[in-house]
């Protein structure tokens, strides 16, 4: 996605940048000043980021969204797709402790079983068995093939943890509000020793702020990078005044739509859930947040996934806005008729400038169809609430799986789950994909969401700040701000 060419060009020319290089990459991520700070095995964003720097698994996420190495040095696939061999690195931690396969089948084992019952609980749910095969190797075997697989043990919860040291790539300090981050001598991460390996090399500064913060402290070159911008922030980014930055967004994967919470009057019915979905002109969201390139969707699983993954059918083919508002009006007018009354739902949003636009935008649109739409105080007594989630893999399980009544259960089917878990065990990929398009089918039939289309996510970056890009997951790590060359 991307900002119209003429506000990039008033952001390029916005005043000049006055700060010094004092070798520090300040970043201000958007969230509550304790977000950094969570622990445990469930954080948010901006612990996600501070773990996936300090605690690296068999492989890491480079800036680009892609797969690299990180303890695992390379590693094969079987034929059959459905073992995955790793060859780690084995060296000293910095406690005196070994990494060795076994410890890091111990912590993979570890974190598997905490997983149970949590959505990436659910994606990881084809892996069989982990394996420590001689001191350097550890197999992980598969139920079945999964495409997807090094794409979550990149995830930051299964970095290698446990009775040793962290692993790296950087090593952290909390001063304050802030989480110093320096990166770890080559010896320590199991590199051979390097001459001169400071040299040029960044360290980072992380806090966690608010948006308003993070938007007055970067226009005062306070910041050298933004992150963990999201749609109700979007505004903030676009009248800010800052020097020698721009506004980036990523292409980003996964679900921005509506959760129907209360199934009651004329959201009782699938059809009249349907009528909710039918009357939105998600191309018009994107024109009112003033944003190009924004991959809205009327489908759970969006058409944009690569070309291997199972879909169902298109929905509402052929039909144009003004057909699909004709359905729509007339769902409302025969509620409205047999009620006395007109349709009326309340709709939560998080607080914000581009909450605020959305729900505008969609106030306008229902009452083009004969629904009015008012603003929820808060999510208990709202009918709609927003969901707002990047995917942890490009795979119609992921999507599916965010429905699964163990961690959602207002918004689920238990039928649904079933044909998901069907798809686990198949042991061909038609098989597999046969199941899972069912399952969407039947999950869209219901109407329990309604979806806008992928997730809105931006940020910030000076002009000088390195080893950032967009990418399809909206995960920035901090080692390549670095500058390390490994």
């Amino acid at each position: 996605m991307r900002f119209p060419a003429a506000l990039i060009a008033i952001l390029a020319l916005a005043a000049c940048d006055n700060r010094e290089d004092d070798g520090v990459v300040d970043v201000a991520f958007i969230g509550a000043p304790s977000d950094a700070f969570e622990t445990g095995l469930r954080i948010g964003p901006a612990a996600q980021h501070i773990r996936a720097a300090t605690h690296q698994g068999l492989v890491r996420l480079n800036s680009d969204g892609q797969v690299v190495p990180a303890i695992a040095e390379r590693w094969i696939v079987t034929d059959d797709g459905k073992s995955y061999i790793f060859r780690i690195t084995e060296f000293d931690l910095p406690d005196g402790s070994r990494l060795t396969a076994n410890s890091v089948r111990d912590s993979l084992v570890r974190t598997l079983s905490r997983l149970e019952g949590t959505s990436l609980g659910l994606d990881l749910a084809k892996v069989a068995d982990v394996r420590a095969m001689t001191g350097r190797v550890v197999e992980i075997r598969l139920k079945s093939a999964m495409p997807g697989l090094l794409q979550l043990l990149a995830q930051p919860e299964l970095g290698i943890a446990g009775e040793f040291a962290r692993t790296g790539p950087l090593v952290a300090a909390r001063s304050d509000d802030a989480v110093n981050l320096e990166v770890m001598p080559p010896e320590q991460r199991g590199l051979p020793p390097q001459q001169d390996w400071e040299e040029g090399l960044r360290s980072i500064r992380f806090q966690s702020v608010s948006a308003e913060e993070a938007a007055q402290g970067f226009a005062q070159n306070r910041y050298d990078l933004m992150l963990g911008g999201r749609m109700q922030d979007l505004p903030l980014a676009s009248t800010s005044t800052f020097a020698r930055a721009s506004v980036r967004l990523d292409s980003a994967v996964g679900l921005l739509g509506f959760d129907v919470i209360r199934r009651e009057g004329f959201l009782a019915s699938s059809e009249n859930r349907e009528a909710i979905a039918l009357a939105i002109d998600r191309g018009a969201i994107a024109s009112a947040l003033s944003i190009e390139g924004w991959n809205a969707s009327n489908r759970i699983v969006p058409d944009d996934l690569p070309a291997t993954v199972a879909r169902a059918p298109a929905r509402w083919d052929g039909l144009s806005l003004d057909q699909r508002r004709s359905r729509a009006a007339q769902r409302a007018s025969t509620w409205t008729n047999a009620n006395g009354r007109a349709p009326s739902i309340s709709i939560a949003l998080p607080d914000g400038p581009g909450s605020d636009i959305l729900f505008e935008r969609l106030s306008a649109d229902l009452g083009q169809v004969g629904i009015a739409a008012e603003r929820a105080e808060n999510r208990r007594s709202a009918d709609l609430v927003l969901r707002d989630r990047v995917a942890r893999f490009a795979g119609t399980r992921w999507f599916l799986n965010q429905f699964n009544c163990k961690v959602s259960p207002q918004v689920c089917s238990e039928d649904v789950d079933f044909l998901v878990s069907l798809s686990v065990d198949a042991q061909s990929p038609d098989e597999e994909a046969s199941y899972l398009i069912e399952a969407e089918q039947s999950l869209t039939s219901l109407n329990y969401y309604i979806p806008l289309g992928a997730p809105i996510r931006w940020a910030q970056v000076r002009s000088d700040v390195e080893g950032f890009s967009e990418n399809p997951w909206a995960f920035h790590p901090l080692f390549p701000l670095t500058r390390a060359p490994i």
